[in-house]
């Protein structure tokens, strides 16, 4: 009897691989990622980026609105060793910045293995290494992976899950309901009536593009918040208030932007914004809530084109009832209302991390934690807190590699003397 043919996929072989990493594994492969990256190329240290995506900047690429520009001017916003091209704007469009990003990566031949998701990782004190185990699919298969290194750093960000809420009735809505990031574009949304639920800056400006695309937005404000003009007399108000630190105390700070605000964009109180007792730098500061900067919003509420409704009581069909009493007729409901961490559901840790995935020591100390552990992105201070991360991380862990690695030469030299010495 012949022998059965069979078929032999060497990628059987690697179900389940083990991998040493010579250096350090970085989880995302985001702006915080690569800018890690791109530090360590220049200190000629070897790592590892994981990215779940199939592409990089995948919050930037995948779940972003398209009318989406950045908030800052580009100086605060451009990566380490890398600025912005002097033809961009001042604030660049979604697809000039993922541009940027995909070309700072070609630039420092950051390659990340993309598709892979981590499941856990643990540090291994007997043997004094992390462990991170993942799972990789590959043309349709999945592969189990386990690096093994001395040097972690999460870059997984602060928005790298959706936040939503969860409303009494809106199973029975029986509308169209999305979150924020699977928004677009208000072009499928002409003549509707749309509930967009947050108004931070995803909120505003989602019922901006909404509102240009002759919808008919109605924004919820559950609660208080700062609305800055993006601009004040012709300068960025971020750069404004930085420039301001520099020689004031942060609350006095506060004081002069909320003065030159409500001279900008007068009292918006009367539309149902109100504003918090803190400062708007002092919040972001001790809370990480992000005041909402205007880009053309304020005008569309003054003139009644984008609506302003207190908190949600519940859902019903086609209707939201409303914590006032009244109840509005909608088409459809957008989510704007935030993202968080994901790093408590698989980094195995609980002393540097906090139990909502943000480094427990606040900036500028939240960057390193204890056995080659690191975290990218968090600093709630955008990309610039991000790049001044990136910069100490990959100084901390080159300087550590440098050492270690000289030493290993050393007892590797050793070895190889008193081998010599027994000829």
């Amino acid at each position: 009897m012949p022998p059965m043919s069979q078929t032999f996929d060497p990628e059987d072989i690697f179900k389940n691989r083990c991998i040493w990493v010579n250096g350090p594994v970085i989880i995302g492969a985001g702006p915080s990622g690569l800018a890690v990256a791109a530090c360590l190329k220049d200190q000629n240290v070897p790592f590892v980026v994981v990215e779940r995506a199939n592409c990089i900047a995948s919050l930037w690429q995948n779940r972003t609105y398209d009318r989406l520009k950045l908030h800052l001017p580009k100086q605060f916003c451009q990566l380490p060793n890398f600025p912005f091209p002097d033809y961009f704007p001042e604030y660049p469009s979604k697809f000039q910045f993922i541009n940027y990003l995909e070309s700072y990566a070609k630039n420092f031949n950051i390659t990340p293995n993309f598709n892979e998701t981590v499941q856990s990782a643990k540090y291994d004190e007997t043997f004094g290494l992390w462990r991170i185990k993942t799972i990789r699919q590959k043309n349709d298969k999945v592969v189990e992976v386990e690096y093994i290194c001395r040097w972690l750093v999460v870059a997984t960000g602060e928005n790298s899950e959706k936040v939503v809420p969860e409303f009494e009735g809106l199973n029975d809505f029986g509308g169209h309901v999305m979150h924020a990031c699977d928004y677009k574009s208000g072009e499928s949304y002409t003549g509707k009536k749309v509930l967009v639920v947050g108004c931070g800056n995803s909120g505003m400006e989602v019922s901006l593009d909404l509102c240009n695309h002759n919808a008919n937005p109605t924004m919820v404000v559950r609660s208080s918040v700062h609305v800055l003009p993006r601009e004040i007399f012709g300068k960025s108000t971020f750069e404004l208030a930085v420039t301001l630190m520099k020689r004031l105390p942060i609350w006095m700070v506060d004081k002069i932007l909320l003065v030159l605000t409500r001279l900008i964009l007068g009292n918006i109180e009367k539309y149902g914004i109100k504003r918090p007792c803190i400062g708007p730098l002092e919040l972001k500061n001790t809370s990480g809530k992000t005041p909402v900067l205007d880009i053309g919003a304020l005008e569309k509420i003054r003139s009644g084109k984008i609506k302003v409704v207190p908190g949600i009581k519940k859902f019903s069909a086609g209707k939201v009832e409303l914590v006032d009493g009244n109840v509005l007729d909608i088409d459809s409901v957008v989510l704007a209302t935030g993202y968080r961490s994901n790093v408590p559901s698989w980094l195995k840790e609980n002393e540097f991390f906090s139990d909502d995935g943000i480094p427990k020591d606040p900036f500028p100390n939240g960057w390193k934690g204890k056995a080659g552990l690191y975290a990218v992105g968090f600093t709630r201070r955008g990309l610039s807190g991000a790049s001044l991360d990136a910069i100490s991380v990959s100084q901390d862990i080159a300087k550590s590699w440098k050492e270690e690695t000289k030493q290993r030469k050393k007892t590797v030299a050793a070895r190889h003397r008193r081998c010599i010495s027994h000829f």
